[in-house]
């Protein structure tokens, strides 16, 4: 039987709150996830667990379709010391619902959850639907998302869910972080050294601030490369051997992120190792039928600068979901109420629009 709208957006908004007052940082989403379920099961809908990941698929699955996955995670990020609420309180106050994770990405994830209970029991829909309420997104683990793609079937299209206002984020930045080393000779301080590997620094420092990749997305606009950490030295009097830098390098779609390393281990004036490869950008075609049913609802398209677990991902992924990018990771976090209704009408129009068309 068919969820009734009203009533399963005032079931989702009840999870959420659940799920506030319940902490869930990366790697620690046990109890999280024991709710996720409780609400499936409580909405006659069998699902599954790996980890901490909670996962279903529609009642009427045929492997013979494409897939499209639903995808929000259920993890958080820790409160940071400016708070002045109890981040594990879910107050309601002028209309904003307040607490740990209500933005990133509590709103979304239970909006999703929602969109999928209404479709659960639909037959002949054009996509399977799975849900995925993923875990250690924040920390980019080796739990969550990425470990289910082996598990779950072939997916054809997804849609993540985050705050994005809910507007179309067609496209989403990759990253790649380096290590970098500056070598000098290391010396009394008392001594004549002319090279000093933190005075190193200042040249390698304006390198940095300065390159630029020549490739500007459309979309994505340019690469950003942002020096973010500095470390070197031991004592006052000691001239070390090296200072060591982090660079962290957001990678529009004109690149792959070896193409990334590639060249500024070619071009970088110090030594420079990536950490890692696997954080690439994604997009999703502006004529993709997904993207034109959104459009066709008054949404309208972006590109996103901040990486989610679409970065896992292989197939065309949209980003969409209620609150506001800006909010996340901030003191009293929050999200309006209001936000959540919104997101579950427009997820179940989306979807509509998009199931009855492919």
């Amino acid at each position: 039987m068919k969820q009734d709208v009203s009533q399963i957006t005032k079931n989702a908004i009840f999870l959420l709150r659940e799920l506030i007052a319940t902490p869930s940082f990366s790697s620690e989403e046990n109890n999280t996830a024991l709710l996720i379920e409780k609400w499936l099961a409580s909405h006659g809908i069998q699902y599954k667990r790996e980890n901490n990941n909670v996962y279903a698929f529609n009642k009427y699955y045929d492997k013979n379709k494409p897939s499209l996955l639903l995808n929000s995670h259920h993890d958080t990020v820790k409160p940071n010391s400016a708070y002045t609420r109890d981040p594990f309180l879910p107050a309601v106050e002028n209309g904003k619902l307040f607490g740990l994770g209500s933005n990133d990405a509590g709103g979304a994830l239970v909006s999703l959850i929602a969109a999928f209970a209404y479709f659960y029991e639909e037959k002949d829909l054009g996509h399977n639907l799975i849900l995925v309420a993923s875990a250690e997104e924040e920390s980019s683990g080796p739990n969550g998302l990425n470990s289910m793609l082996t598990i779950l079937p072939e997916i054809s299209v997804a849609i993540v869910g985050e705050p994005t206002l809910m507007q179309l984020a067609i496209a989403e930045k990759g990253l790649v972080v380096f290590d970098a080393e500056v070598k000098g000779t290391p010396s009394h301080a008392a001594h004549p050294n002319d090279n000093n590997a933190i005075y190193n620094c200042i040249d390698v420092l304006s390198w940095f601030k300065n390159f630029k990749f020549p490739k500007i997305s459309e979309v994505l606009g340019a690469v950003k490369v942002t020096v973010t950490q500095i470390n070197g030295g031991s004592q006052h009097n000691v001239v070390p051997a090296k200072v060591d830098l982090v660079i962290d390098v957001r990678v529009n779609d004109c690149y792959t992120n070896q193409e990334i390393v590639t060249i500024l281990q070619k071009q970088a004036p110090c030594e420079i190792t990536p950490r890692s490869l696997r954080l690439n950008s994604s997009s999703i075609s502006k004529d993709h039928p997904l993207v034109q049913s959104g459009l066709s609802l008054g949404r309208t398209t972006y590109g996103s600068p901040t990486l989610s677990d679409q970065a896992t991902l292989s197939c065309p992924s949209l980003k969409l979901g209620p609150g506001d990018s800006t909010r996340s990771h901030s003191a009293d976090e929050y999200i309006f109420v209001a936000e959540i209704e919104e997101g579950i009408a427009l997820y179940i129009k989306l979807l509509k629009g998009f199931l009855t068309t492919v």
